[in-house]
This record gives C-alpha cells, structure tokens and sequence, in this order.
C-alpha cells in the first residue's frame, strides 16, 4: 500500500465542493461598557451614573441565495424562546433605494491625523506616521502608510451584490432588540421563499462581557487591563483621541491600536474566524488569548487631548453547519443545499481620563481639591468631554 503522504501534492485526491444554494451567517456579540450605551457622550454620562457595568447583546443575520423568490421575497428566522425575540425575526430583501441630492459644500480638511501602534511604555523609533488633511485633499499621502494587505482564512460575506436573492436583520421592519438575558442556546430555523429551510442547533451561547481598566503609568504611559475570557480565541484593541481649538475644528486627532504591526481598522473590527486569529497572532497584528494587558505608549496620551476613547475586542468560537453534510470519502462531490456559519465575539468601549467612580464621590461630597473655589465647593469645569459630562451631572460650575 502507497502512503498518501508519500504521495506529491499535486496528484492527492482533491474533494469537488459545489458552491451551495443558500449561505446563511449569524454574528453574535456582547458589548459592555460605553459600546452597550451607544458610546460618546451619552455612554459617558451613563457611565458616570452608574451605569457602566451594563452588558448588552447584538446579532447580525443575512441570507444570500443562488434562487429568485417564488413571489414577494420574504424570509423568517424562527428562534429559541431563551432568546426572547419572539416566535421569530424578518430578514428583509433591502429595496433599491434613491439617492438624495447632497446638501453639503465641499471644504478642504483641516488638522492632522497622528498614527501609533504597539503596546509599550514608549512609542517605538518611526511613530507616529503623519497624515496632514489638507495635503491628502491635494493628493499627497506619506509613503509606508499602509501594511501590505493579509488573505485570512474565512474571511467572506453574504452581501446583496453576491446573492441572487438576499435578506437581514435587523432591518427598518423589525424593532425588537436583544437584551443582556437573551440566549442563542436551542433550535434556529429559517424558512424563506427564496431557498432551501434551514435547521441547527447551538449549544455554544453569546461570549460573556470584557471588563476593560485604564490606569495611567508615571512615566505618561497607560495601562490597559482587562478580563480574560474562556472562550476568547485572541484581543485586539485601539484607542482614539482629538484635540481640538475651542471652535469646533480638531488640530490634531491622534489614532493608536495595539497591534505590533501598521493594521487598522478593516476586518479588526468585524468578527474573525479562529483561523484568521491564529495567522494574526502569528503576524503580531493580535494578541494572544493569554494576554490581559497592553501599554499604551505616553506619546499617544500626550498628542491627544485630555480624554482618549478605547475600544477593546475579544474574538471567539466559530461553528459551521450544512446539509447534506460533507461526505468523508474525497472522491465524492459534495454539492449542500445551504451552509450557515455563527461567529462570536464580545466587545467593550471605554473612556481614558474620565474620572471615576470615587473621583465623583469626591466632588459630590463637597471636598476640597487644587481647583474647588471656596465658594459652594464645586470644582471649576474643564473642556471637552470631561466638563460636558460633569457639568450635566452638577459636579462642577
């Protein structure tokens, strides 16, 4: 008998897979922190009432088909009743839509963008990359701006553009919501007019909350710590921050992420197959699921303004299903009716250098600091973000 190994690559029996007729994908997420309260000022403020342990879930479904619809296009997602979504969710076929006449006058862009990467106490030699607005309105983009693009595994999308026939949710028609006690636990059916039903059955549930801390080091650094999550597969995180000129108009914004490589943004902020984690771990683009830290550099605190935005991502398991199911002898083509993919991930937001808990108990006790007038004891307010949420609350005047 001759090993299959021993066997060159290129005469081994290769599987004849068949595009299917339905793709069906489910991304489920969990945010905690301002990313479960809209993020900004708003999620601010929430937080500094109290609300900042607040967990919330998200679920993104679509579904593409080889088939027109037999009749109007419609399509359900029968759910588990854990999920509390009701007996089921629509997923609608988006209708090509009118584009309104712009309203808004083209105006050349002012101030700079300030580029850092990596985790570490000081920003490595050749950071930050400049981008100055009104040199990129002209044309002129730095050289190295961009790392060289990575092919990841699994990393494709059911879209409008390659379906036949396409639907999700959640969509204008439907405005039920997930909640923080909802569960994906039990049987999904999907039925539709346009492919074959679907059936599978999830026993791995929404990843649990990240709970993210900052603290800032004494060198200007910032440590950022958070929790490790069982199921996490990897972490990736940014941080965003502006300083702006009292009118409105930022002179500089300064954008940082803790890969150790010039990757931003694109995929990083989706939901990533464990493959495409391993190859970017292996690529130092994310880090490992064993880490619970990163440094962010105090260049990046000290180029930005008094308060920097943070946003941590935790990517996890991935599950496939199929019918018929893939044969194991590879002389058999298999040809499935419809294949679905469920990913999941959780994902915090947070703010650096918006006080905390304590620092407010302070202010609403009426103690005394370096900047409390002597008059009601109020703190005098400071700008930006910082002053907007204090002053709403009544800490400062």
């Amino acid at each position: 008998m001759v090993s299959l190994l021993a066997v060159p690559a290129a005469t081994q029996q290769q599987q004849q897979v068949l595009p299917p007729i339905a793709r069906y994908t489910v991304d489920a997420g969990t945010m905690s922190g301002m990313a479960a309260m809209g993020g900004g000022i708003g999620g601010a403020m929430s937080m500094m009432n109290g609300g900042g342990n607040r967990a919330m879930h998200e679920m993104l479904l679509r579904l593409g088909s080889t088939r027109a619809s037999t009749g109007a296009a419609s399509a359900d997602h029968f759910m588990p009743a854990g999920a509390q979504l009701g007996k089921s969710v629509p997923l609608v076929t988006p209708q090509p839509g009118r584009s309104e006449p712009g309203g808004y006058e083209a105006q050349t862009p002012k101030g700079r963008l300030l580029i850092y990467w990596g985790c570490g106490a000081t920003a490595p030699k050749g950071q930050p990359i400049v981008i100055d607005f009104a040199k990129v309105a002209k044309g002129q983009m730095p050289p190295g701006l961009y790392a060289p693009p990575m092919s990841l595994p699994g990393e494709w999308e059911v879209t409008p553009a390659n379906s036949r026939t396409y639907g999700d949710w959640p969509n204008g028609k439907d405005r039920k919501t997930l909640s923080a006690a909802s569960s994906l636990l039990g049987a999904h059916k999907v039925v539709s007019s346009y492919a074959p039903e679907i059936n599978f059955n999830l026993a791995q549930d929404f990843m649990p909350p990240l709970s993210a801390r900052s603290a800032e080091q004494p060198g200007g650094s910032v440590m950022l710590t958070w929790n490790r999550l069982a199921a996490a597969t990897g972490y990736y995180a940014w941080a965003f921050s502006a300083k702006g000129t009292g009118r409105g108009q930022p002179t500089d914004m300064v954008w940082w992420a803790s890969s150790a490589t010039q990757a931003f943004g694109g995929p990083l902020w989706q939901w990533l197959s464990p493959a495409a984690v391993q190859k970017l771990i292996a690529a130092r683009t994310v880090m490992p699921p064993t880490q619970t830290s990163c440094q962010i550099p105090a260049e990046v605190k000290q180029a930005g303004g008094e308060m920097t935005m943070g946003s941590l991502y935790a990517y996890g398991p991935e599950l496939h299903f199929a019918n018929p199911p893939r044969p194991s002898d590879p002389k058999v083509a298999w040809k499935p009716d419809w294949t679905a993919r469920v990913r999941f991930r959780s994902n915090t937001m947070f703010m650096i250098g918006m006080p905390g808990m304590g620092d407010m108990g302070s202010a609403e006790r009426g103690e005394q600091s370096e900047d409390t007038p002597q008059g009601d004891g109020k703190p005098k307010c400071k700008g930006g973000l910082v002053g907007i949420a204090m002053r709403a609350r009544g800490l400062c005047n």
